[in-house]
């Protein structure tokens, strides 16, 4: 089997499917890796120590593509405009894919896999069960977000995070206010606590209030004992469990220097849970990081991609905050990568099990059929 490396074309995106450390792994399992070259260079990962890892670096993605077996990718498959050519169109029929990929939100590169009877497997769709841990790519770049919320905060903050005894006085720690409590949350709690602010979180699961409570946060809100699905994720309420929520939201929000938000419905769909009416309550100064920004976003008057001002409070809509830490960023997302690759690996050939409760988890595309939900959730 030959793996295959592209260098990632979507604007912005400095990681790499696949680091030299993974390299090594891979090529001594038997599995041969090909590299394009300058594919790591964003996240400063050098030609050379691709080479020196034991893969092969090709001039262009054309050919990179016509000789992988898989093609391992951080993001979707999209247009090269440089080749004037979609990479799937690059990709050899039947061949295979591992990569993030959201297929309610990319219906059209579903269809276009399965039409090329490319097998995909979406890495970010991995079952979330002990035996997958090691290739659960949401819960690595969920920290990385989670971590790069609070720096983007403090950077558009007026004010100190941590309480400071100085000769003009004492200042007071900033009050941040985290809506979700997952991997990316938690890690925000842990960041602001490190940084000095007092920090309060909420969300609907029961499981996480001990969670939050044993980073240092205080944790307010009720929860709702049906409001996690078998995998993990949050799901949806009733109307008058969000109205209690909306209640306790907008009075946290009014009274927090920064909110930050991480609320996903099933992974995907991101709830509106800050309206305009309660950015327009809150302090001036105030800055709200919404890292569902790339789902819709939980604030209303979030623009995703973009940093504005409403109201005097600062709103940042980070669509890709992990390619802003290049270097961990794909040095994890590789390892968790890899771990799919040699678990499903043998004599290095990918021995494809459709009865795996991993691979059946994560399977979009197999044999000109599309295995997985295409349809977006309701908002």
């Amino acid at each position: 089997m030959r793996i295959a490396v592209p260098r990632e074309i979507r604007a912005g995106e400095r990681r790499v499917a696949l680091v030299p450390e993974s390299v090594r792994k891979l090529v001594k399992a038997g599995i041969a890796v090909s590299v394009e070259r300058g594919a790591g260079e964003s996240a400063f990962f050098t030609d050379s120590e691709f080479a020196e890892a034991g893969a092969t670096l090709e001039e262009d993605a054309t050919t990179l593509y016509a000789g992988a077996d898989l093609v391992v990718k951080v993001q979707a498959p999209a247009l090269n405009q440089a080749l004037g050519t979609h990479e799937i169109e690059l990709m050899r029929e039947a061949a295979m894919l591992l990569a993030t990929l959201v297929p309610a939100r990319h219906p059209d590169v579903v269809e276009m896999l399965a039409a090329r009877k490319i097998t995909t497997f979406a890495i970010n769709l991995i079952p979330r069960i002990t035996r997958a841990q090691s290739m659960d790519t949401l819960s690595s770049m969920a920290n990385i977000a989670g971590y790069k919320a609070v720096l983007l905060a403090a950077n558009h903050l007026p004010r100190f995070f941590p309480m400071l005894m100085t000769a003009a006085g004492t200042v007071f720690p900033a009050k941040v206010f985290v809506i979700g409590a997952g991997v990316a949350g938690l890690q925000a709690i842990a960041t602001a606590r490190r940084l000095g602010a007092a920090v309060e979180a909420t969300d609907t699961r029961p499981a996480v209030k001990e969670q939050v409570e044993s980073i240092g946060a205080k944790f307010v809100g009720a929860v709702a004992e049906e409001a996690q699905d078998a995998s993990g994720y949050a799901k949806d309420l009733s109307a008058e469990f969000y109205r209690k929520q909306a209640e306790l939201i907008a009075e946290r929000c009014a009274a927090s220097d920064v909110v930050i938000t991480t609320a996903l419905i099933g992974g995907v769909t991101a709830p509106r849970l800050i309206t305009a009416e309660m950015v327009r309550a809150m302090k001036p100064g105030s800055v709200i990081v919404d890292l569902a920004a790339e789902a819709g976003g939980n604030c209303e008057l979030t623009q995703p991609g973009h940093t504005v001002v409403a109201h005097g409070v600062t709103i940042c809509g980070p669509e890709n905050p992990p390619a802003e830490v290049p270097w961990h960023g794909s040095t994890l997302y590789s390892r968790n990568l890899t771990a799919f690759v040699l678990a499903f690996s043998n004599d290095g050939a990918f021995k494809l099990d459709l009865d795996d409760e991993i691979v059946k988890g994560c399977l979009v595309t197999h044999a000109g059929e599309v295995r997985a939900a295409r349809t977006a959730p309701k908002p």
